[in-house]
């Protein structure tokens, strides 16, 4: 890399939600990564990493998943080594899905959700859905590797209602 900006290297994605109201099914958030080549940044992840899957290279992790929220603090975290992402990676989104196996629910639906994405000690983002609440899905954050080969983010907040199943195929297509 040239210059003295290293951009962001690893990184922790992490989600909390309360559980659902007693005799409720359970909701179960799940973090979702997208990884995209330059030859395709907005169609067809290169590889998809969510609950049960991680990077074939390892350098994206989901280190916990919970299906009810119960717990203290975050309940899920993926971890993303975007300093150690093979070059032909440019793009790597990160959105949060609500499994329906009980019935619809959304993130207003969900009492305290939230998802924070920190460097190390440095908070970079946090986001409580507000601007998802009617939503079923929601991209969070996108990384992208700049000129020098070190990458950068920003908040990438856009609303999706649509299945899990279906998530994955839209979390990184360009906005209309």
């Amino acid at each position: 890399m040239s210059g003295l900006s290293k951009g962001v290297g690893k990184v922790e994605v992490a989600l909390k939600w309360d559980p659902a109201p007693a005799g409720a099914p359970a909701h179960d958030l799940d973090l979702v990564a997208a990884v995209f080549t330059a030859e395709d940044p907005h169609g067809t992840p290169a590889q998809l990493v969510h609950f049960g899957k991680r990077s074939p290279d390892g350098t994206i992790t989901l280190l916990r998943d919970s299906r009810t929220g119960q717990g203290f603090g975050y309940d899920e975290a993926m971890t993303l080594e975007l300093d150690r992402l093979a070059e032909r990676y440019t793009r790597v989104v990160v959105g949060v899905v609500i499994q329906q196996g009980g019935g619809r629910v959304t993130f207003g639906g969900t009492a305290q959700a939230s998802v924070r994405v920190s460097e190390g000690y440095t908070e970079l983002l946090t986001d409580d859905f507000g601007g998802a609440a009617e939503a079923t899905a929601a991209t969070v954050v996108e990384f992208v590797r700049d000129a020098s080969g070190g990458w950068t983010f920003r908040p990438l907040q856009r609303a999706f209602d649509t299945d899990p199943q279906s998530f994955g195929s839209l979390m990184g297509t360009a906005r209309a």
